[in-house]
């Protein structure tokens, strides 16, 4: 599950406060506001779903574009990520962490769309590159998306199924 408790966005947001200020950067008020709803969020939203979250929590619309501008702000601060198989967006389940050793990669579940952020050792993400380079290809990320299905919804499939023997 992605999202957070009411103190865990807090902590959060007061951190990604403290992770702008020192690169220089501004989290504004709406900026801040869209890191919010990506937080709270239980699945990954579109810059549409966001504008219109954002519509219903603060009473003030938001055009597309300024979501997308304000989410191109909060992926290059590594404050939420984009799920490039989806073109949705989550916030960063790893923004109180104060140390990164680990490529964070997203496991998505198919059924109910809930996304966990895992990390991959840095190793491994050298290996596939250094295989990706025997081929001569060149990366343009190195986030990867793997699609099936949450424990929930095996166990869900998994009682069906023993209904039906």
């Amino acid at each position: 599950m992605m999202s957070h408790s009411h103190s865990n966005i807090e902590q959060s947001i007061l951190k990604a406060e403290a992770i702008c200020q020192s690169a220089g950067v501004k989290l504004t008020a709406k900026r801040k506001n869209v890191l919010i709803i990506l937080l709270h969020s239980e699945v990954p939203l579109s810059a549409y779903d966001l504008a219109e979250e954002y519509r219903g929590h603060f009473k003030e619309s938001l055009p597309a574009m300024s979501v997308y501008r304000m989410l191109d702000f909060l992926t290059q601060e590594n404050l939420a990520h984009k799920l490039t198989s989806t073109n949705k967006y989550i916030g960063c389940s790893h923004i109180t962490c104060d140390h990164q050793h680990e490529i964070p990669q997203f496991l998505i579940c198919d059924k109910c769309q809930n996304v966990s952020e895992i990390g991959v050792k840095k190793d491994i993400i050298k290996a596939l590159n250094q295989s990706v380079k025997r081929v001569n290809f060149s990366l343009s990320s190195q986030q990867l998306e793997l699609h099936g299905m949450c424990e929930a919804c095996q166990s869900i499939k998994n009682k069906k199924q023993a209904k039906k023997n």
